[in-house]
């Protein structure tokens, strides 16, 4: 069971005006090892163009993993994974999944371990993430963010064209931002 929703265009994560969905776009999928690379392609169309692009992809495979191996998504039943743009310079995922014993934890890290790197991985990619009940299951979120320029109150940014766009592929930020402070 899947469904289709509005797809973002790379202007939405340069542009000058605000762009903001009504809805985060969201699409179900069956809780089997396919639907993973289904949810990271679903994820990949609508960020093309968001510098945290790679990192949600990253996140979005770990959390629909986690959904199938852990909950109820996992036999038999489905997950729901969200995208939404909530403002300007964020960008976040979500997996609903039909819940399970216990409650999404980041693990030690501990390189020999045979699990719980996953979650752990999603929080060192992020700026932040999370969990809240959604019943029957749960949403496991992340969300990244990356700078964007603010104009200035006396700035008229309405008769300017977008100069803002960032490569399709690229984690990179545009050229034309000013140099960050030295490492």
């Amino acid at each position: 069971m899947t469904g289709a929703y509005p797809v973002l265009h790379v202007g939405s994560f340069g542009s000058a005006g605000p762009v903001r969905s009504t809805r985060p776009w969201a699409r179900t999928f069956r809780g089997t090892p396919a639907s993973v690379p289904e949810a990271r392609r679903f994820v990949a169309g609508l960020l093309l163009g968001c510098p945290a692009r790679e990192a949600l992809m990253t996140c979005v495979t770990e959390l629909c993993a986690n959904a199938i191996a852990h909950t109820g998504s996992g036999n038999g039943g489905v997950f729901i994974v969200q995208v939404d743009l909530p403002r300007p310079g964020v960008a976040r995922i979500a997996v609903t999944d039909e819940g399970g014993p216990s409650l999404p934890a980041a693990g030690s890290g501990d390189l020999m371990a045979e699990g719980g790197r996953g979650l752990a991985m999603v929080a060192a990619c992020t700026n932040r993430w999370g969990y809240a009940d959604a019943h029957p299951g749960r949403t496991v979120w992340a969300e990244a963010c990356w700078p964007v320029l603010v104009p200035t109150p006396d700035q008229d940014t309405s008769r300017e064209p977008s100069r803002r766009r960032f490569p399709r592929c690229s984690p990179l930020p545009p050229d034309d931002w000013p140099a960050g402070p030295a490492a």
